[in-house]
Formats: C-alpha cells, structure tokens, sequence
C-alpha cells in the first residue's frame, strides 16, 4: 500500500493557513487607509509621518516581539495565529485559554493543550463577534443603561474582575514565581504612577520577570522542575 506523500500535516497545514491569513489581514489593514487616501487625494506629511512612527513604533515593536515570545508557547500554533489575527491577546484571548487549561485539567506545550487552546481561542473569537454584533444592533436601547451614573462605575471594573480572579487562581499555584513580577510591577507604578495608563503594555514584561524569576529559584534549587515549568507557563 502506498503512501500518499502529499497529505500534509496538522502543523504544516496549520501554519500555512496561518501565514496566510497573517499576511493577509496585514495586508488589508494596510489597504483601508491607501484607500482612503486614494478617495480623499489627502496624503500625510512625510516627516510627520516618520516622526510620529519613531516616537511610538519601537514600544510596539517591542511589546509585539514580547508578546510573540510569552504567548506562542502558551497557545500554540493555532492559538497564536487565530489570537494574533482577531486580536485583544491579552484581554480576552490569553485569560480564556488559562480558564480552559484550568478546566480542562492539561498544560500548554503538549498536544492536548495545542488543542485546548486553539479552541478556547476560537470560541473567544466567535462569541466576541456574536457579542459585538449584538451590541451594534442593541447600542440605541442599551445606551441609557449603559450610561446611567449608577451603572457606570461597574462596567469599568469589568477588566479588573476579571484578571482579579485569573490572578488569584494563578498566584495560589505559583506563590513562590509570583512574588518577583508582582513586586516589580507594583513597585513600578509607585515610582512613576504616569505608567498606569498604559499598564496594559506590561503585562508581557511581568510575564518575562517571571520566566527569569523561575529559572533563577530553580537554579538555586528553591523549586522542582515542576513547579518552574508551571510558573513558566
């Protein structure tokens, strides 16, 4: 019986699917405003742009780089590309694919978990949109609710509760691990308070702190390599 050579598997396919739609939505990204331009015929200033883009970019280029390097081993192949693609990673996708591998009872970096969390970011994705299209049909009725004053003040600890408990859960595992990003991170925002509005970019820089803390208490032999691996994780 022959077999047949051309078949691909899982992960090739997957990252070819990946790639392209990666490439792809960049490159539509990239349309929408050329199209706009080409519409309009109103192009920016040269130097405004590339001053604008030396004074932000490198932060996001930095942050992508570190994010890339944190969440690709937590959510897999399938994961990385579908959350890369739709979006909000560290929001939605990230705390969903923890929840699941919670649930589910496995960790990433093994089939079981590349499965897992495929799903978990799939699901994520499609009830985001689902959501997202309900609330464009519902935005009219739901705005008295949704600015009424004694509402308001719930709807902006909705983020907070949510990484509260992921970060309970988490930290109760990893008490050890947890210590150092916490620290930092607390320390930071206490030294320049400015930094919290954009808290959100350092949460793959805690996420480093605490890859470096891991291996530096393994090292010293203050964990198993169970435990590292967890707090890695």
């Amino acid at each position: 019986m022959k077999t047949n050579t051309n078949v691909r598997t899982y992960d090739e396919t997957t990252h070819l699917l990946g790639k392209i739609w990666v490439w792809g939505m960049g490159l539509m990204l990239l349309l929408f405003p050329l199209a706009v331009c080409l519409y309009f015929n109103a192009w920016p200033d040269g130097a405004g742009l590339l001053k604008g883009l030396l004074s932000i970019a490198p932060m996001y280029w930095a942050v992508g780089l570190i994010e890339v390097i944190t969440y690709v081993p937590m959510l897999g192949a399938g994961g990385s590309y579908l959350g890369f693609i739709t979006g909000s990673l560290m929001m939605l996708k990230v705390p969903c694919t923890l929840a699941a591998f919670d649930r589910a009872g496995v960790k990433s970096g093994t089939p079981e978990g590349e499965a897992v969390a495929t799903i978990a970011v799939a699901v994520s994705s499609i009830t985001t949109l689902a959501i997202i299209f309900a609330g464009v049909l519902l935005i009219v009725p739901l705005t008295p609710v949704l600015e009424n004053p004694t509402l308001s003040p719930a709807f902006d600890q909705l983020l907070p509760a949510l990484f509260g408990g992921l970060g309970v859960a988490l930290v109760g595992k990893n008490l050890k691990i947890a210590v150092a990003p916490i620290v930092a991170m607390v320390a930071l925002f206490v030294l320049v308070p400015s930094l919290a509005s954009s808290a959100a970019i350092f949460v793959p820089v805690a996420a480093v702190i605490a890859i470096l803390a891991a291996r530096w208490m393994y090292k010293k032999g203050w964990l198993d390599g169970k435990a590292a691996k967890e707090g890695a994780r």
